[in-house]
């Protein structure tokens, strides 16, 4: 096996930063943005939410399309590389537009149906070229499980800097700043990606002679012939959908449980424990990897999320409602919630390696869709629940006061001052119920999403360390 040079490993895992900062804006904050910056009603709000539903659900089911174009099409330049510098160029240039556009009622639902299907539809042609090309580069288990630490560093680093900012800033002047932090994104997205498209040098797999052109009813043979995949693609999707709801649910809970003009600082502080936490997940992992099985590993990382997401309950009931404890518990979640989730990339990914021990074949492009499939499916799922726990439980239409002052804001008509004082006394006006819904919509999905996926790693998935070494010197 030739090793991977030190070039492409760098460059295709530091393009990451681009790509999940990007994907962080959107992903955490654009519908926090529609809702304390935009004049909706209920009905309004509710049609946004049904189209990022569909629109989500589509990616998902697009993205293995996707995989089939990427597998039929071999450029000079490269199997992977013009689909990733040509979704970066778009998905850019979709980013800034979703935040700068504003019309209003029914206009700004239509106009963001459109952009939002553009946006999926862009950044999946470069989020599986990206991520098809992680198991061509190497098979070699040491190499990949570098190279899926490393890159996961630069996705927390890219997450982080975003996640971390935009809460500090965007209170006050939510408007203006979601604006410039758009178009500093979107710019960050096409430097990063450049550095992949131009400084990554692919490999070609003599497996990859003995196929066709695939078609879409090849395609879904592949998946159902693939036991381990479907096993994997299940187990990430009830992850993802876990994983998720602390991130996006994260502002409402700070501005409603301690006011919207100190929750920024509260959310940078979670966000700094949220990066420290999975950077410290994808340092141990190769160590924690030599000293147990991934089987292992998952059962033990389930077990302590359940007992951590029940204490995050408990907060302002049993446990204190301080920074501190919130901090503490946030902290393990998202250690563990990190390890798992290299897991399961690693899980994933060698399934490539088992469809082509069986049926001498590789569709790297094709398998590695299943990752992005299970992301966009569970985020499509966390919308939903999300919005429905909004809607009815009257949150929403608390918020709602909120956006009028930061559009109020926009015009100058108010100061940033003013704003954030109205903005606290219109927040700290819930019901103690209200606030329950909340604390309830972040722990009980990912309690009972995280604990399935776990079952089913541990009962439907075959592919252990020993498997997979065995298979590898075979296909050598």
């Amino acid at each position: 096996m030739e090793k991977l040079d030190a070039r492409t490993k760098w460059c295709y895992t530091i393009g990451a930063t681009g790509r999940d900062a990007a994907y962080a804006l959107i992903s955490m904050f654009l519908m926090n943005y529609i809702q304390y910056t935009m004049k909706l009603t209920a009905p309004q709000f509710a049609a946004i939410s049904a189209i990022m539903i569909v629109c989500l659900i589509w990616d998902a089911i697009n993205d293995p399309m996707m995989g089939i174009i990427i597998e039929n099409c071999h450029f000079k330049s490269g199997k992977y590389k013009p689909w990733i510098f040509t979704g970066a160029i778009l998905n850019a240039v979709v980013i800034f537009l979703l935040f700068t556009v504003r019309p209003s009622g029914w206009g700004f639902v239509a106009f963001f149906g459109l952009s939002y299907l553009l946006w999926g539809m862009t950044y999946t042609m470069n989020d599986i070229a990206y991520w098809g090309m992680l198991p061509s580069l190497s098979s070699d288990p040491k190499e990949r499980n570098t190279l899926v630490t490393m890159m996961s560093i630069f996705i927390s680093v890219g997450q982080f800097a975003v996640a971390g900012v935009v809460p500090v800033i965007v209170a006050g002047n939510a408007v203006n700043n979601y604006r410039l932090i758009a178009l500093c994104v979107g710019l960050g997205l096409i430097a990063f990606q450049l550095l992949t498209t131009f400084g990554v040098r692919e490999r070609h797999h003599a497996a990859e002679d003995n196929v066709d052109k695939l078609s879409l009813k090849q395609m879904f043979q592949i998946f159902a012939r693939n036991d381990q995949l479907v096993a994997a693609g299940i187990a990430a999707v009830l992850f993802y959908i876990g994983q998720n709801q602390i991130f996006l649910f994260g502002m409402n809970f700070f501005y409603f449980e301690f006011g919207y003009s100190a929750a920024g600082n509260l959310v940078f502080l979670f966000t700094v424990v949220y990066g420290v936490a999975t950077l410290l997940a994808q340092f141990a992992f190769p160590f924690i990897s030599k000293l147990a099985k991934r089987q292992k590993i998952v059962k033990v990382l389930s077990i302590v999320l359940l007992a951590a997401y029940l204490l995050f309950l408990s907060v302002g009931y049993v446990l204190p409602k301080e920074p501190a404890i919130i901090f503490t518990l946030g902290g393990i979640i998202f250690f563990c919630q990190g390890l798992f989730g290299l897991v399961m990339i690693v899980m994933i990914n060698n399934t490539v390696e088992y469809d082509e021990y069986k049926y001498h074949e590789r569709h790297d492009s094709v398998i590695s869709t299943v990752r992005s499939f299970a992301v966009k499916l569970a985020s499509a799922m966390n919308q939903g629940i999300i919005n429905l726990v909004l809607i009815f439980s009257g949150l929403f239409a608390i918020s709602q006061k909120v956006s009028a002052l930061e559009s109020e804001k926009e015009i100058g008509t108010m100061t940033a001052a003013q704003v954030l004082e109205q903005a606290d006394s219109f927040l700290q006006s819930t019901t103690p119920s209200q606030l329950l819904s909340l604390r309830l919509g972040i722990v009980l999905v990912p309690i009972i999403g995280i604990t399935i996926a776990a079952i089913i790693l541990n009962t439907k998935y075959k592919i252990t360390e020993e498997m997979y070494d065995e298979m590898r010197q075979k296909l050598n």
